[in-house]
């Protein structure tokens, strides 16, 4: 059995992100958590945080135990893009894009129920 959980509009960008994401894949839930605390940025909290919520999906809602859990993928997708501009030489306007992010985060038991 699958569960997931999403995260929407993650003020960080998708490139930076899916560094985090791609380390995840394939470990067990619990190592997975573990493994994202000891890591020093941003993105690995707001990936674990979702990870977080995924396991409370799967053990409230379909009585999975978190221990057999496994991380089937990481996915981060592009959000939307505010754009912006920033005061640069001689008068001139510098765009900024600051980019978003969507996290969805597939946890499987191993069943194919």
């Amino acid at each position: 059995m699958e569960v997931q959980a999403l995260t929407r509009y993650a003020r960080m960008s998708p490139k930076k992100m899916r560094e985090v994401a791609n380390t995840i894949t394939g470990r067990k839930a619990p190592e997975a958590v573990d493994y994202l605390t000891l890591i020093p940025r941003k993105s690995a909290r707001l990936i674990a945080k979702t990870l977080k919520s995924a396991i409370a999906n799967a053990e409230n809602n379909n009585n999975l135990s978190a221990d057999s859990l496994t991380v089937k993928f990481a996915i981060i997708e592009n959000g939307p893009v505010l754009k912006r501009f920033k005061a640069g030489a001689r008068g001139t306007a510098m765009p900024r894009r600051k980019k978003m992010s969507h996290i969805r985060i597939v946890l499987s038991d191993g069943n194919s129920n």
